[in-house]
């Protein structure tokens, strides 16, 4: 007969999170970052200090962007579970410090689904076996290199079909920021809620915890229906003020502690330093590794800087108006596209009745965005969700940021990961996802994995999850590199993709393999360094001078219209710096 271990009756409480990590984290560990939108990245960087050069750890995480690239530059990851591995603002994008990920550089990687990531979280917080998944289907490369984790079944009721199981994800600790906690160690946290509670209670000895600020018993006693992290699964705890930055917290004012946005002047400086090893290295001795505590880290923001992130902002003098779009200049490629794409989307919400949309990052989600806004000028409402747990948005203009604060602050609901891609998405088959892809075959397969010459992208994302289980449509740039004949690297399945639209037209088929064909047609604007004479004359000569794909154009080819003022003035006041144009 084992005995448990007994386990201190109150966390450690430490002086911050350096001591934090040093006291509980070992060479070899597995530590998981638990994601809301609130990433803890104090406590990441403290563990980028407290073992840089190791290349020891394990850690998961949803997704490696923004400030986590310090994981790659400190050298102390062996391993990295995840989702996505990139930059997320202002577009998603592949990161430099990644191109030779698939050859295990700068750190060996496994690749996932958000969802099924999450499912296997799901799986260990409950003790149960393995999880079940719709994602991961056979078709897709996602499921390479996972014996051992991966199991395709017979289902026990119909021995023409198959059951994917997970195996748990176990780490030993996972890091998690919250609003705050009190010294028996529940820690309140606010939705949008991502991946939730279930890495705290996957984890084999407990939580490792930061928070804005520890409070008297009483405060948190005061709400338990915010506690979502028991005292039992918090092994130590410290404050750390901003402790998500370059990452927002919402904290719904809870104790009277302001949130904060996502340092988006913050976030852009990482994308420009990571274009150069050197300026690189230099932002990760600036940020991270010169840096001797999370204090110090706040003193080299500033107080004007931290200030200008608070959320919502404190009460002041009221805000001018913005000023009405400019739409004297002609739409952009990319802004065609945009609006192609939403055209699309609000003709199938028309014809068959989709109630959600699940916009994807990028393009998609400006479509997407769109799309409701012109719908809705009809009369007609559809709800927008993102997979981090917003539904219902309402988001706000001039903040193209798919997974913004402000944009929760005007949803409906928030939520998380389970709930939205399950949920929302994955249980309902009136919900339309909407997409981008870096390479697509003419089956409607996705590649936003490797380019054909190993270079990395960035990963999945939900986006597996969501063409595995409902109808798409593609939202993607026509050229020869992006509309490929055969796919690198199949990340998403093509089974449900209604509709793919470029930037001059909507490419459409009746059905699962079906050969699409070029169904509506608007000539293409100069981009990309396509002048006006370059472009192509007809749609038989942008399929074939714009995609690398043997396809027809319909026999009952529609023309579209020009891009309305209207279309473009909606377009533009949602992106007034035109991060999409």
């Amino acid at each position: 007969m084992t005995t448990a271990p007994v386990r201190p009756s109150v966390p450690h409480l430490a002086s911050g999170p350096d001591e934090l990590v040093r006291r509980f984290v070992r060479e070899g560990d597995h530590v998981h970052a638990a994601a809301t939108m609130s990433r803890p990245n104090a406590l990441l960087n403290a563990v980028c200090r407290a073992f840089a050069g190791s290349r020891s750890l394990t850690v998961s995480t949803t997704a490696v962007h923004s400030s986590a690239h310090a994981l790659a530059l400190s050298g102390a990851v062996r391993k990295v579970i995840t989702g996505f591995v990139g930059d997320t603002f202002p577009s998603p994008r592949p990161n430099r410090l990644y191109r030779e990920l698939a050859d295990g550089k700068p750190f060996e990687i496994e690749m996932w689904s958000l969802l099924s990531y999450t499912q296997r979280l799901m799986a260990a917080a409950l003790g149960q076996p393995f999880a079940t998944t719709g994602s991961m289907l056979a078709e897709t490369d996602l499921r390479h290199g996972k014996e051992g984790s991966l199991h395709l079944v017979a289902h026990p009721e119909d021995p023409e079909r198959s059951v994917t199981l997970l195996a748990p994800l176990r780490p030993r600790f996972t890091l998690f920021h919250g609003v705050c906690a009190d010294r028996r160690g529940n820690v309140v946290a606010v939705p949008p809620l991502g991946e939730g509670a279930w890495a705290a209670y996957a984890a084999t000895e407990g939580v490792l915890a930061s928070v804005e600020a520890i409070v008297d018993d009483e405060v948190i006693a005061a709400m338990p229906d915010r506690v979502v992290i028991p005292a039992a699964r918090v092994l130590g705890l410290c404050e750390a003020p901003l402790g998500a930055h370059p990452q927002s917290l919402r904290t719904g004012q809870l104790a009277g502690i302001d949130g904060y946005l996502d340092d988006y002047a913050f976030l852009t400086d990482i994308v420009s330093a990571c274009k150069d090893p050197q300026t690189a290295a230099a932002w990760y001795e600036q940020w991270v590794g010169g840096v001797a505590s999370h204090a110090e880290y706040l003193e080299r923001l500033g107080e004007r800087r931290r200030a200008a992130l608070v959320f919502p902002a404190p009460p002041g003098p009221p805000a001018q108006a913005p000023a009405p779009a400019d739409v004297s200049t002609a739409p952009t490629e990319q802004e065609q596209l945009i609006v192609l794409g939403a055209r699309t989307v609000a003709e199938l919400v028309r014809e068959r009745g989709y109630d959600t949309l699940l916009a994807g990052i990028g393009t998609s989600h400006m479509s997407a965005w769109l799309a409701a806004r012109l719908l809705a000028r009809d009369g007609i409402q559809v709800q927008v969700a993102a997979e981090l747990g917003l539904q219902s948005m309402d988001p706000e203009a001039g903040d193209v940021f798919l997974f913004s604060q402000r944009h929760a602050e005007r949803s409906q609901m928030l939520t998380g990961v389970a709930e939205t891609l399950g949920g929302a998405v994955a249980a309902n088959p009136r919900c339309l996802g909407v997409l981008s892809a870096a390479e697509i075959d003419p089956d409607a397969n996705i590649n936003t994995t490797l380019l054909p010459d190993g270079r990395w992208i960035t990963g999945s994302g939900g986006a597996n999850d969501i063409a595995s289980s409902v109808d798409c449509v593609v939202i993607a740039v026509a050229s020869p590199r992006r509309y490929v004949p055969r796919l690198t690297h199949l990340t998403s399945p093509g089974l449900h993709v209604r509709d793919v639209v470029s930037q001059f037209g909507r490419f459409a088929r009746t059905g699962p393999g079906t050969p699409f064909e070029l169904a509506s047609w608007l000539p293409p604007v100069a981009g990309r360094g396509r002048t006006a004479e370059d472009l192509p004359d007809g749609p038989e000569a942008a399929v074939r001078e714009l995609t690398g794909w043997d396809v027809g154009v319909g026999r009952f080819l529609t023309d579209e219209k020009a891009v309305t003022t209207e279309e473009l003035a909606l377009l533009r006041t949602m992106d007034p710096e035109g991060c999409y144009r």
